[in-house]
């Protein structure tokens, strides 16, 4: 069952009650996980570039939609290497400043999966 989000500040994200201090990705299964964005800060020096290794981490099988919340500022974005990974896949991710990416989260169907900036 896919979270309701409930708000975001910087530095958090409320989702279902729950407030979270850190990034965040949401499975298809609903679970909420820590993101990993070492897996991108360890090629660019930065979590602002979303690497094909962390595309590959957050990508589930069958995804067809993923909703990125770019940041209270919109900083985050894909490298190349990922948004060619995506395309592989037919994966529509729209990247959205977070407070829009929630809205949009909370009114998508079918097969979704979100990752969620709370700071830049």
């Amino acid at each position: 069952m896919k979270p309701s989000i409930d708000q975001t500040i910087f530095g958090s994200i409320t989702i279902e009650g729950t407030v979270f201090a850190h990034d965040v990705m949401i499975r298809q299964s609903g679970q909420v996980k820590k993101r990993k964005k070492k897996l991108s800060k360890a090629l660019y020096g930065t979590s602002h570039i979303l690497s094909q290794d962390e595309a590959k981490y957050i990508y589930e099988k069958g995804t067809k939609r993923l909703i990125i919340g770019t940041g209270q500022f919109g900083n985050v974005r894909l490298s190349d290497e990922a948004t060619e990974y995506f395309q592989q896949k037919q994966c529509q991710v729209d990247l959205l400043p977070t407070p829009q990416a929630i809205q949009t989260w909370n009114e998508a169907t079918g097969t979704v999966i979100g990752l969620f900036h709370v700071t830049c």
